[in-house]
């Protein structure tokens, strides 16, 4: 079992750190269980881009966890254009994936994907886990912002173009604050 995520792997460490210096924002029983509980045992991390290279010559089965915005980039597309031909292999998509994404056309049904110039057929098996998705709800997001001081404009440019409008109209309603839905490649001068 491979964990191949710069960013999961820093998120890792992030939290390991918290639990040695026993940050008060963790729970009790979190910091009780020590930095073993959130050890990556039994799993490789691939901290190294040459490590991630490595796991492309495993032999046999395995899970190789790796992420990177919606399969729009990063190491996770190497592991896809090995992966996805072979029909014995399965590809999970854990959480949210937008429209326009690889990530998407895969829980849509592609029968093939687009990588690095050339097309791969996709023959593995694809699972769809949306609802682990880690990114915030509309109220959620809301509860956030209460905290935080008026800003001159919310810039909202992350999400589907309905959600982030619903969104926006409910910065408006519920805090009064001016917050847009940017145009695609829009500029925005942020002072």
């Amino acid at each position: 079992m491979y964990v191949d995520s710069p960013m999961a792997l820093a998120a890792l460490d992030v939290y390991r750190d918290a639990i040695m210096t026993r940050s008060p924002e963790l729970r009790p029983e979190i910091l009780a269980q020590g930095a073993g509980s959130l050890s990556p045992d039994p799993f490789l991390a691939a901290r190294t881009v040459q490590e991630s290279i490595d796991i492309n010559s495993t032999q046999g089965p395995a899970i190789i966890v790796s992420s990177a915005g919606m399969a729009t980039g990063g190491r996770v597309l190497h592991h896809l254009k090995r992966l996805l031909p072979d029909p014995r292999n399965a590809v999970v998509i854990v959480g949210f994936a937008a429209a326009g994404t690889r990530a998407r056309d895969l829980v849509d049904g592609a029968a093939t994907l687009k990588m690095f110039g050339e097309y791969v057929p996709v023959r593995a098996e694809v699972a769809d886990l949306a609802h682990f998705s880690a990114h915030a709800d509309a109220d959620q997001i809301l509860g956030w912002l209460r905290g935080a001081e008026p800003p001159h404009t919310t810039y909202l440019v992350h999400g589907e173009e309905s959600s982030a409008d619903a969104l926006r109209n409910r910065i408006d309603a519920e805090l009064g604050w001016t917050a847009v839905v940017p145009r695609s490649g829009e500029g925005v001068l942020v002072r």
